[in-house]
């Protein structure tokens, strides 16, 4: 139609008689007479046709190679200069006002350019991989994939409500009713409507690790502290030497200790700080080979004599202690 419009006019004589392909067009194009979804005769801009202006927009929007550009914007925009672009872009090329074929796909390209680029995370990927994901989108879907490769969080629809208050500033706005909107708006109304039961949700989300703490304080309480230890502790009251009878392992006690402890009981106690001891002894001994052989290795590494003769020298106290106690265990035994 643009084409024929932009064509010289021809003479009466050499006019063509009108196709019915041809008054199908018109009909299409020129809206002024069609009644809206409502029945009622549509008026005004949004039931005329387009315009070659509008044309022009939406094969600009189709030739961007990236998110900026559809916006037209900078790299380095600012939060401000994407709103303004993003409100300006999506009032133009919003389906109620541009009937152009495209316009639909032109709108949703803006609205995911500025969901991809108002996010930082999102526009960080972007303005390193956006180039070369844009690439792989058109060669593998054509000049018509918007998306290129990244998907918004929200739909261009349900952005669009939240910049302009929830719909179109028009007077029929049930012409871009596809379904979807008002599926969307319903479903904020049901939030809306089932906030009240968000303390519930969140203590029934809660639950679990309420019951773990729960557990982990009963389980605090149920377990009592052994009444010895093997230094001196005088904040829990262990404060008092001993020593076993057996391999004669200093430990400590509380003031009550021999009131409450004596005979089997006693013996029992002295055999756990035996067994404790040699835990203790057999976990430093493991550090200090660790440590000898750690600095054996960096010696060797890096050629240092006197850092291997250092590490040669190096005493493993524990492990010596360990060996004695295992050999005064053997005789006991």
């Amino acid at each position: 139609l643009i084409e024929s419009l932009n064509q010289k006019p021809q003479s009466a004589g050499d006019q063509p008689q009108p196709t019915e392909a041809t008054q199908a067009t018109h009909r299409k194009a020129g809206g002024a007479g069609t009644p809206s979804a409502n029945g009622e005769a549509g008026g005004g801009e949004s039931t005329k046709g387009y315009t070659a202006e509008q044309v022009a927009a939406v094969k600009r929007v189709k030739q961007c190679k990236d998110y900026y550009e559809i916006l037209g914007v900078s790299r380095g925009a600012s939060d401000e200069d994407l709103k303004k672009a993003y409100r300006r872009l999506a009032l133009k090329f919003h389906p109620d006002k541009n009937r152009t074929p495209g316009a639909t796909e032109a709108f949703k390209a803006i609205g995911t350019a500025y969901a991809v680029l108002s996010n930082p995370e999102k526009r960080k990927q972007y303005d390193q991989f956006g180039d070369d994901k844009s690439q792989a989108a058109r060669h593998g879907h054509g000049h018509g994939d918007f998306h290129r490769g990244f998907e918004a969080d929200i739909s261009p629809e349900d952005l669009f409500n939240m910049f302009f208050g929830g719909g179109f500033p028009s007077s029929n706005v049930h012409v871009y009713s596809n379904g979807r909107m008002r599926y969307t708006y319903h479903q904020r109304q049901d939030r809306r409507e089932n906030q009240g039961d968000g303390g519930l949700g969140v203590f029934v989300q809660l639950m679990p690790i309420l019951i773990l703490i729960l557990v982990s304080a009963l389980s605090q309480l149920m377990v009592s502290s052994p009444p010895y230890s093997l230094s001196l502790r005088p904040s829990v009251g262990h404060v008092h030497r001993r020593v076993t009878d057996h391999l004669n392992v200093v430990y400590y006690v509380a003031d009550t200790f021999s009131e409450e402890y004596t005979g089997s009981s006693l013996k029992m106690v002295e055999r756990n700080v035996e067994d404790d001891y040699i835990a203790n002894l057999r976990n430093n001994c493991w550090k200090e080979k660790q440590q000898k052989e750690g600095l054996l290795y960096r010696a060797r590494y890096f050629g240092d004599a006197d850092m291997y003769h250092k590490a040669q020298k190096m005493s493993t106290p524990s492990c010596n202690r360990l060996s004695e106690t295992m050999k005064s265990l053997e005789n006991l035994w």
